[in-house]
């Protein structure tokens, strides 16, 4: 019987976003969340951003030491909310709906709202397993980082 993973959320670092930045270019990844890849100088702007701004709670998710993604809160609007980036060799080991855990008994901040790709079964899992509630379902167009398809959204009071 495969040993329990240790899951860790650590604060995201200057020196991660070379690997962030690897694994964001996936295709499979981005066709599972229903997202377009950013090239490198918008990828590392973005995270010098994150890195420095108030509004966001950053993390990076590590899986026995090993780093396997990120998961953050951050402002969408007017709104809070969570979103989350799993590394494609480690999907199916139940990583982002621990990481998921984790970062929600660490921020107090409700309601906390998360979107994904109707067809993100996954995804919708972990979020539906932590306490995350639908509350619409749609089409949304194609924006300069998503693609266009049905979107699930979502809410934790």
């Amino acid at each position: 019987m495969p040993t329990a993973l240790d899951i860790r959320l650590r604060p995201a670092r200057a020196s991660d976003i070379e690997m962030l930045f690897g694994f964001q270019l996936d295709p499979a990844s981005n066709e599972m969340a229903g997202t377009k890849p950013r090239d490198r100088e918008t990828f590392f702007a973005h995270w010098d951003k994150v890195l420095v701004s108030s509004d966001v709670v950053a993390r990076v998710i590590e899986a026995d030491g090993a780093v396997v993604g990120t998961i953050n809160i951050f402002k969408l609007g007017d709104l809070d909310a969570i979103g989350y980036w799993i590394a494609r060799e480690h999907w199916g080991r139940g990583i982002a709906g621990r990481a998921l855990a984790l970062m929600l008994a660490e921020s107090a901040i409700r309601p906390l709202h998360a979107q994904a790709a109707a067809d993100n079964v996954a995804s919708l899992r972990a979020l539906r397993r932590n306490g995350f509630i639908e509350v619409s379902r749609g089409p949304e167009a194609a924006t300069e980082r998503f693609l266009a398809r049905e979107v699930v959204k979502l809410v934790l009071e």
